[in-house]
C-alpha cells in the first residue's frame, strides 16, 4: 500500500464544495503526528493549506482558507479529509496529503511522506 492516496477532486463552480479524502497506510497514519494538506498550481511552489494532529485532532489552517475548509479524521479509516465550501477560482490547483513525524505540525518543510495528489478546478 502507498503512504498516502489522495481522492476526491473534481471540477466544480465557484461558491461549490468538495470534499478530500487522505487515506493512509496503516503504518504511516499511526506512525504520524501530522497530517496536512497542500496545493500547488502550475508555477508556483507548493503551500500549505491545514493539517492536523493525528493524536489529539487539532486543526490549523492558513488565513486564505479560514472558514471555508475543515481537515478532519476518521481513525477507524485511517483517514484524514479536507472540506472545502465556499470555494474560489484561486483554490484551484493539485492538493496532496502529507504526513509529518515531528512535533510541530507548522514546520512545513518536514513532511516527508507525500501522495500523489488530486486535481482541484474552481471555475468562476
Amino acid at each position: 500500500q502507498v503512504p498516502l492516496e489522495e481522492s476526491g477532486g473534481g471540477s466544480v463552480q465557484a461558491g461549490g464544495s468538495l470534499k478530500l479524502s487522505c487515506s493512509a497506510a496503516g503504518d504511516t497514519y499511526s506512525s504520524s503526528n501530522c497530517l496536512a494538506w497542500f496545493r500547488q498550481t502550475p508555477g508556483n511552489e507548493r503551500e500549505g493549506v491545514g493539517y492536523i494532529y493525528t493524536g489529539t485532532g487539532l486543526t490549523s489552517y492558513v488565513d486564505s482558507v479560514k472558514g471555508r475548509f475543515t481537515i478532519s479524521q476518521d481513525n477507524a479509516k485511517n483517514t484524514v479529509y479536507l472540506e472545502m465550501n465556499s470555494l474560489k477560482p484561486e483554490d484551484s490547483g493539485m492538493y496532496y496529503c502529507a504526513a509529518s513525524y515531528k512535533w510541530d505540525c507548522s514546520s512545513w518543510n518536514e513532511y516527508r511522506e507525500w501522495g500523489q495528489g488530486t486535481q482541484v478546478t474552481v471555475s468562476s
